[in-house]
């Protein structure tokens, strides 16, 4: 009988939002439900266990970690990518790796969300309105604005069609990005510093990896507009956030709404909590019933083809 851990599970749904009761008899399932960062505790909480289930990056499963897990055997992380996982050092340790699929269009919505919710004032209005404070804030419409997409994958693509509908010019950046892309899609192609200087809405949607990171820095943020908003729904590794926090505090950009930070789950003493003009939420870009049944699914999937042994949705290791 082998020990499956599922790891942050912070809504307690995990069981509920995949085919688990395939694996009886085959494995015995323990859910941990909240975030363990010291080391030792989490090495207490996983020593027995043949196999772990990584929602995302919440926690890393590194050199150090694995070495401390001699009875470990499989990784299954929810996406067929995850940059927490030190995929090398677990093939050196004969451990395997795979992934799932996800859904794009949750983290899309959120985006789309985020950005209505800021120039509407929503949270604010809400938290007023529970507190007896009637129509306090003044909102802006989107309509006529430019929203500025960096990065036109699948996400960035579905964040720019709703852009679209609600009426505003979108410009698009992308490495891959052509001129027969842009026209397909109705955006209008430009270069990454056109985007930053010409959006009222600056939306991140690339993938975090050695050339994209801190690609987003003090000189890229300095060519935004005064009033422009900096969306980031991608990864917080995208953005130099010690430039975003001074540009925040100086009042040079309009604002931030940020799903992703540096450090997760985000400190409440964290300088981002006290920035001004911000729209904070706890990275839920991801976080949707849709996305849960079929990363946990495809969790289970993974599981019994690996006792059978015969493991799909493989994640290699560097150089294969």
């Amino acid at each position: 009988m082998k020990s499956v851990v599922i790891l942050d599970d912070y809504q307690n749904c995990a069981l509920k939002m995949g085919p688990w009761e395939r694996l009886k008899g085959r494995a015995e399932i323990k859910v941990l439900s909240h975030y363990i960062g010291e080391f030792s505790a989490l090495v207490g909480e996983l020593s027995d266990a043949n196999v772990i289930v990584c929602n995302r990056e919440r926690t890393p499963v590194t050199k150090e970690l694995l070495a401390a897990l001699p009875k470990l055997e499989l990784v299954v992380t929810s996406g067929m990518r995850n940059n927490s996982i030190d995929i090398d050092a677990a093939a050196a340790r004969g451990v395997t790796v795979c992934g799932t699929a996800t859904l794009g269009y949750p983290t899309a919505e959120l985006t789309v969300g985020m950005i209505l919710g800021w120039f509407r004032h929503i949270p604010q209005e809400v938290n007023n309105l529970h507190a007896g404070r009637w129509q306090q804030t003044v909102g802006v419409g989107v309509r006529g604005k430019t929203l500025g997409i960096v990065g036109f994958g699948r996400i960035g693509g579905d964040v720019a069609k709703v852009g679209l509908a609600l009426g505003m010019k979108v410009l698009a950046w992308s490495r891959s990005m052509t001129a027969e892309k842009a026209a397909a899609a109705g955006v209008t192609m430009a270069s990454l510093d056109e985007v930053m200087a010409q959006s009222d809405v600056v939306s991140l949607h690339l993938v975090a990896n050695a050339q994209t990171n801190g690609m987003i820095g003090a000189r890229e943020i300095g060519l935004m507009k005064k009033t422009a908003l900096l969306v980031n729904t991608a990864r917080a590794a995208l953005v130099d956030q010690q430039a975003m926090l001074d540009a925040l505090n100086a009042g040079r950009i309009g604002g931030a709404a940020l799903d992703v930070y540096d450090i997760e789950p985000l400190p409440s003493a964290h300088p981002i909590m006290r920035a001004p003009n911000t729209l904070l939420t706890p990275h839920l870009g991801y976080v949707m019933e849709e996305n849960y049944r079929t990363t946990y699914t495809q969790s289970v999937e993974d599981i019994e083809a690996w006792l059978d042994g015969k493991p799909v949705r493989v994640l290699a290791p560097s150089g294969h």
